[in-house]
């Protein structure tokens, strides 16, 4: 996500040394005169802040805007930093952020963007539908999209598609599937036509210097207020036909993550009502879908750049599965494309940049982060932290075989978050991504036409480009 305008209470940036010595200042770019790192966020934030990491160190100050409007951050790179803002310290780094407060304004105060009690409530009510024998149901639903996929593949124009697209069709049409059942139809048309808007819409305001009051008629204003309205409509109506019929006496046979929502309870927490099940539900859409396609469609680009590892894949695919349809059972059977899947993560993260705001002043590497401070952890840079990973950027799936995953730092790698707020979808992502990659592989073999595929920061992370490949039925 573009840092270049987050609002914070961080003062000058010269951090003191614990026990009051003299204040050790945390290094940075001085940017340009006036405007400061602006111009190099706004271009290319994530290039930014890997120059960042390489020119100063794993603590890194930020300014960035003219004088009036200027935004002062911090970054931390090195896994123990990291640790302790998302782990051991997480009380202390709150999502107070910008970007949260734009996100929860759109999408409602679900998992991603509640704190405190309301995110302890809803995490207990929620992750009864996120344990590994309710996710591995879902497995069916995957792979029917993913067969769908692999059979209009086959009548694709000169066997060439884009990937982007492919994968985002194939991660929302499942997501959708998962949550709403027999409604998927409806819920793809809206999300395709409404969440792009949307999230268009977050970002800008997120990092905008001056915000337009919401209720002012701008058109981003009036083209976000419809498109709010459209999925909140469509979410409302499928909730209310589902609770009527409960109510009626009907038994139903829907078993649909909003089903599941709409009937979670306990003694303790209560229910969920009507508005917090359709801000869960757009949560889902929002963390589920855009990120599980991301990682789908760089690990196929990968893996079409290089044609011995996907050949090697293949060969785990034909010994494991024959002819049969893959199963929640074959995740683990499957270590060789789950490992390049993991490097697909480490080298294309989803989630390229998390962002916090510090309670207290608080000690991070040798150096102070002050209290209201805005605070960053990049996966983005973390995971080709040259200290970590040799040869960061290149592609090598070998480097998530167990023995080398258990010699790293556990926040060498998180694609998921960690601590307390780590991805309570985590499993589910693995399980969805890895059977789906298993069905296409298996149906085509790909060659890469475009080599490289630039990409930017929003919400998640967006290719800018297109990944096309040719595709060979096999």
């Amino acid at each position: 996500m573009s840092l270049t305008n987050s609002s914070s209470g961080a003062g000058a940036g010269a951090a003191q040394t614990p026990g009051g010595g003299a204040p050790a200042a945390i290094p940075g770019p001085a940017g340009l005169p006036v405007i400061g790192s602006l111009l190099d966020l706004r271009r290319d934030s994530l290039g930014a802040f890997l120059r960042a990491q390489r020119e100063h160190g794993d603590v890194v100050r930020l300014e960035a805007g003219p004088p009036g409007l200027r935004s002062v951050f911090y970054a931390v790179f090195a896994p123990e930093g990291v640790q302790q803002i998302l782990g051991t310290q997480a009380a202390n780094f709150r999502k107070d952020h910008p970007l949260y407060e734009e996100v929860r304004q759109a999408f409602g105060n679900g998992l991603l963007t509640s704190q405190d009690d309301d995110y302890l409530r809803q995490r207990r009510l929620v992750q009864p539908l996120f344990t590994k024998r309710r996710v591995d149901g879902y497995a069916t639903a995957v792979t029917t999209e993913a067969d769908a996929v692999a059979a209009r593949w086959r009548s694709a124009e000169e066997g060439v598609v884009d990937l982007v697209p492919e994968m985002n069709r194939l991660a929302l049409r499942t997501v959708a599937r998962i949550l709403f059942g027999l409604d998927v139809e409806a819920a793809v048309a809206a999300i395709h036509h409404s969440a792009p808007v949307i999230n268009d819409y977050v970002v800008r305001r997120a990092y905008a210097p001056l915000k337009v009051p919401r209720d002012w008629p701008t058109p981003r204003n009036l083209g976000n207020r419809r498109a709010t309205a459209e999925l909140n409509a469509l979410c409302d109506r499928i909730i209310a036909e589902r609770r009527a019929a409960a109510a009626g006496g009907e038994v139903s046979d829907h078993d649909d993550l909003l089903s599941l929502l709409a009937a979670a309870g306990n003694d303790e927490d209560g229910t969920l009502d009507a508005t917090e099940v359709r801000e869960q539900v757009l949560i889902f859409l929002l963390a589920g879908h855009e990120t599980t396609a991301t990682s789908m469609a760089f690990t196929l680009h990968l893996l079409a750049r290089h044609p011995g590892e996907q050949t090697r894949i293949r060969a785990e695919l034909s010994r494991v599965l024959g002819d049969r349809t893959p199963t929640a059972a074959d995740l683990d059977r499957l270590p060789r494309l789950t490992r390049a899947f993991k490097e697909s993560m480490r080298l294309y993260p989803a989630a390229p940049v998390v962002s916090r705001r510090a309670v207290e002043a608080t000690e991070v590497a040798g150096f102070t982060l002050p209290a209201g401070a805005d605070v960053v952890v990049a996966p983005w840079v973390t995971h080709r932290h040259p200290d970590l990973w040799e040869d960061p950027e290149r592609f090598d799936p070998d480097r998530f075989a167990p023995e080398r995953e258990a010699e790293r730092h556990r926040y060498a790698w998180f694609p998921f978050g960690g601590g307390p707020r780590a991805c309570i979808g985590q499993h589910f992502s693995m399980l969805e991504s890895v059977l789906a990659l298993a069905t296409l592989l298996r149906s085509h073999e790909l060659e890469a036409i475009d080599q490289d595929v630039p990409v930017a920061a929003g919400i998640t992370l967006q290719a800018t480009g297109p990944a096309r490949v040719r595709l060979r039925a096999l």
